[in-house]
């Protein structure tokens, strides 16, 4: 992450945007995006795990950046970013490091006697707070090493990974670090960008050694930052990250902690088939009245760092090497992905024999461990029990005296703010795609003159839908900052009760208001938004609860209950169509695939409804499927797998066996369990299929990524 300073301009924050933007696709109705009531109660939130002995990257469909991890005995631990939001510092926990839970904060707060933590007087860390944690286990003890903007190095310490965490600030300019216990007992901190340096620490973490500072790889080296240090086998590794022009992970090595190294990339260009978000371009950081910003169109195209990177690797108890690297993920934000790793040359390289750099989507499970089948979080909340679920954290550190838990329902008082972004005790948690709807019902009975309270999207540009009180007269109210528009509506509540609603399509990056005055019936407000990920929070979109007086007092309060979230795409269960037939389209053609009599694969006209372009699939367990033309021919591959190597064979011993690459919505890949490539076809040189593809790029038009649509036999 970059540290570069980023200054506050201004409260009001009334932008517009810099370009038009564009209507988008209409969400779906309601109806088609509610959840499966019949689904299992573990399908109903995102898990990578497939349960076929597969998973799905992304481990998480929702925030989680500068991932590091730790394995004790058969235990995992993986620390993640947390920002200006507390509770901070955040570690989960997994058996099979597919399947993770909450495990804990380090804090619950910012213990810092500075303003800005706590978003008053004018001061903001937004974008700012505590990042890039080092999670290590040593003499019996977990620690976690994090940078706070100007605060220094921190360092929380427990024999426990459940806490109680001991905070010591270990102060100097050292950020963005790894730490590496060494077995003679020294304590190693690497960092730096560029210019990458090691630092010795004191034993007692009470700070770094004096005189030791040196340089261990020089500028030029194409080393960036984002570091991990490991020493294995007597050697030592540093993998880091280089973000110019995009995102590639890279490996060091050397004899010495102090170098020299020499210097490979293991990883670039793996996106799963995702192209960048749209990056808010703002001057400033949240700009005064009148400065314009704007969502640009994004490059589809690119790369940019959409790809994994950033991360940290590990032994699995088998013995075989993972890697827990992130992407930059559409408006969710940053997330993870989980990816084999191939030693080649005494290198640890992303990948698979035959595919090295790149990644699956869906590969297969660590082998040996077992876990249950699950979800980090659980993301609805009915404020019954006496502390908030584990999701929910405040925007900067909240007043607890004007806030509680009472009868069941969340009540927040309302506190001074101009608008959303400086409202004191705004209650957030990360947005779960690749769609998802949140719910929640508000009694406004005790809202005051200049109070506003609702649901929002704290992210820059915000947005939000709520009641505002003016007088004795209250207002629905949809606010979106990037147009600084306003839409006023006139409602009619029953006991002071309105349900409001946000409809994500994160995938897509767009959203959608609206609310109820009985809970069954909805309607839209506002327009569909655009979403983007910016670098100016530092964070993807964050749904909010939330309740300030625009008119500079304390005022009354807002209570909140029935909080839920539904993820129509969690349940992947019957995504690979067994027992269907199906049209295979080739999403960079849009030309149907059809098995020539001649023999090798090949696309032909939209229109082309005969028996070779039609398609079962076998399934071999596992995810690993066979492609059985309808006339009884299976595809097989012949030779290195080049144009026209793709071909038909009626003997089932010769078929090709595939795993299957979840792409959603009915997209997907195939890749060879034998050579770890894709199944795909150019879209401009007219050549036939072939078994060459590395992967998909970043838009999904170099035509190995394909669409299937069921067909009557």
């Amino acid at each position: 992450m970059k540290t570069s300073k980023k200054y506050l301009q201004g409260k009001h924050i009334r932008m517009m945007l810099a370009a038009a933007g564009v209507m988008l696709t209409a969400m779906p109705a309601t109806a088609q995006t509610a959840a499966k009531e019949t689904a299992p109660q573990h399908l109903k939130s995102w898990s990578a795990d497939n349960g076929n002995g597969t998973y799905t990257n992304p481990l998480f469909y929702d925030e989680f950046s500068d991932p590091d991890i730790l394995r004790v005995g058969d235990d995992y631990y993986l620390a993640g970013t947390t920002m200006h939001t507390v509770p901070g510092l955040v570690i989960l926990h997994s058996r099979d490091l597919v399947n993770w839970e909450f495990a804990t904060y380090c804090f619950d707060r910012f213990d810092f006697d500075d303003p800005a933590f706590s978003l008053r007087d004018g001061h903001e860390i937004y974008g700012q707070g505590i990042w890039a944690p080092c999670i290590r286990y040593a003499n019996g003890q977990f620690y976690v090493f994090s940078n706070v903007n100007g605060k220094g190095l921190q360092c929380y310490i427990s024999k426990d990974i459940h806490g109680p965490w001991r905070h010591v600030n270990m102060q100097g300019r050292i950020y963005d670090l790894s730490v590496l216990f060494d077995d003679d007992g020294r304590i190693y901190a690497i960092h730096g960008y560029g210019s990458v340096k090691c630092t010795e620490l004191k034993p007692d973490m009470s700070g770094p050694i004096e005189g030791t500072e040196r340089e261990i790889i020089p500028e030029g080296s194409g080393v960036g930052e984002g570091h991990h240090m490991y020493k294995i086998n007597g050697m030592y590794y540093l993998i880091s990250t280089d973000y110019l022009p995009n995102g590639r992970t890279l490996c060091s090595r050397s004899k010495s902690i102090w170098g020299p190294y020499e210097t490979c990339v293991i990883t670039a260009d793996e996106t799963f088939g995702y192209h960048a978000a749209p990056l808010t371009q703002v001057d400033g950081r949240i700009v005064a009245d009148g400065s314009a910003f704007g969502i640009p169109e994004v490059d589809r195209d690119a790369t940019a760092c959409s790809n994994i990177h950033q991360g940290g690797i590990v032994q699995a108890q088998d013995g075989s090497w993972w890697a827990l690297l992130m992407q930059d993920f559409h408006s969710i934000g940053r997330t993870v992905g989980l990816a084999p790793i191939t030693w080649k040359d005494g290198w640890p390289m992303i990948g698979l024999e035959g595919n090295l750099g790149r990644a699956p989507r869906t590969w297969k499970k660590p082998a040996g461990l077992t876990a249950e089948r699950r979800a980090p979080y659980q993301r609805s909340d009915e404020f019954d029990a006496p502390t908030l679920l584990p999701i929910w954290q405040w925007n900067h550190n909240p007043d607890d005296r004007m806030w509680s838990l009472k009868g069941g329902r969340l009540r927040l008082r309302t506190m001074p703010a101009d608008q959303l972004m400086w409202a004191r005790n705004t209650l957030t948690q990360r947005c779960i795609g690749p769609v998802s709807v949140t719910t929640v019902e508000m009694d406004a009975s005790h809202l005051t003159d200049g109070d506003v309270a609702g649901l929002g999207n704290v992210n820059v540009p915000c947005s939000w839908v709520g009641l505002v009180k003016e007088g004795k007269r209250l207002t629905l109210r949809c606010f979106e900052q990037a147009t600084n528009d306003t839409i006023d509506q006139t409602v009619e509540l029953n006991d002071g009760k309105i349900w409001l609603r946000v409809e994500g399509d994160f995938d897509n990056d767009r959203l959608r208001y609206a609310y109820s005055t009985d809970g069954q019936t909805f309607q839209h407000i506002g327009r569909e938004m655009p979403l983007s990920y910016q670098l100016i929070t530092f964070q993807g979109s964050r749904i909010s609860l939330f309740a300030f007086n625009h008119r500079g007092r304390k005022g009354g309060y807002a209570e909140f209950d029935h909080f839920t979230v539904e993820e129509p795409m969690a349940d992947r269960s019957s995504n690979i169509p067994f027992g269907e037939t199906l049209r295979i389209i080739n999403v960079a053609t849009g030309r149907p695939v059809i098995a020539t009599p001649h023999g090798p694969l090949y696309d032909t006209r939209a229109d082309d409804q005969s028996v070779q372009t039609r398609f079962r699939l076998i399934d071999r367990g596992g995810g690993e499927v066979l492609l059985q033309c309808a006339d009884g021919r299976y595809v097989m591959v012949s030779g290195e797998g080049l144009p026209g190597d793709v071909r038909t064979t009626t003997d089932e011993r010769q078929a090709e066996v595939f795993l299957w690459q979840d792409y959603l919505n009915g997209e997907f890949m195939l890749m060879s369990m034998r050579t770890h490539r894709y199944l795909g076809k150019s879209p401009t040189t007219g050549s036939p299929y072939s078994m060459d593809y590395r992967g998909a790029d970043p838009a999904r038009r170099n035509g190995a990524v394909l669409r299937f649509e069921s067909v009557s036999d």
